[in-house]
């Protein structure tokens, strides 16, 4: 099992959502701690091949989480659903994962406490992240304690809005209410622009951001009468994290005051 990567004391941890290799390998170069692999992003994010996972394990050293998540849509999952988030639970351990990302909720928007213990005792002694289900629970106070309770090792959450600008008084509540017991990392809409702001006024230590910036497909032939997926033009473009944009975010991140 690979060992977990160690981050210096007081730094501000910053983690990029990718789907490939190539912006795996762009986001360790741009001075990333870590990575969330995904396979579907325009769906939120779910579940990576063995085959990436394995691959991007060997090109890159820094964190690997890998998204466990059977499909897009809600957070309420059957009994075979749930199944095959075990297995894959299993099967990102096998290849070298530093950690696993998933979130279960009850048909209330409360938790799936049950379950998603299951799934943390199965991830040991990998970190546990719940994504963004959080940001669908029915009320934010009692989610944070749950997954407290569980032992859950950081929460990802844009404070229940697209922008973590615009949710940054919620931000700043629910770091001073994890206190010790669980890690908050703001996502949502971060930028060079914004995230010191998001920094310097919630008191996060870790931040989750995209970047991906669209490729144009070298295709000179380009059949327009069918689609092969719900978004436009989606068949000749496909979205990469660049070394660069990473490494301005860092900088940004780095260049923030922290008031502890």
């Amino acid at each position: 099992m690979v060992a977990q990567p160690q981050i210096r004391p007081g730094k501000v941890l910053l983690e990029i959502c990718l789907d490939s290799l190539e912006s795996a390998v762009a986001a360790e170069k741009g001075g990333a701690d870590r990575v969330e692999l995904c396979a579907g992003l325009p769906e939120g994010g779910t579940t990576p091949s063995a085959g990436m996972i394995a691959a991007v394990r060997k090109k890159i050293k820094i964190g690997l989480q890998v998204m466990i998540r059977p499909r897009g849509g809600d957070f309420c999952y059957s009994a075979d659903e749930f199944s095959i988030m075990q297995r894959d639970i299993l099967i990102a351990k096998q290849l070298g994962a530093t950690g696993v990302v998933f979130g279960i909720l009850n048909t209330d928007g409360s938790i799936d406490k049950a379950r998603m213990q299951q799934l943390v005792d199965l991830a040991r002694p990998l970190k546990v992240t719940c994504h963004r289900a959080f940001d669908m629970t029915s009320d934010f106070e009692h989610a944070l304690n749950d997954l407290a309770e569980i032992k859950i090792d950081r929460v990802l959450t844009s404070g229940g809005k697209r922008s973590a600008v615009d949710a940054m008084p919620t931000l700043k509540q629910l770091t001073n209410q994890a206190r010790a017991r669980i890690s908050v990392m703001a996502c949502g809409e971060l930028s060079i622009a914004n995230v010191k702001a998001v920094i310097s006024y919630t008191n996060v230590r870790e931040v989750h951001a995209g970047l991906g910036n669209a490729v144009i497909s070298p295709m000179k032939f380009r059949n327009q009468k069918v689609a092969m997926g719900s978004l436009l033009e989606s068949e000749y473009q496909h979205m990469v994290v660049t070394e660069s944009s990473v490494r301005e975010l860092r900088a940004a991140i780095d260049s923030a005051e922290l008031p502890f």
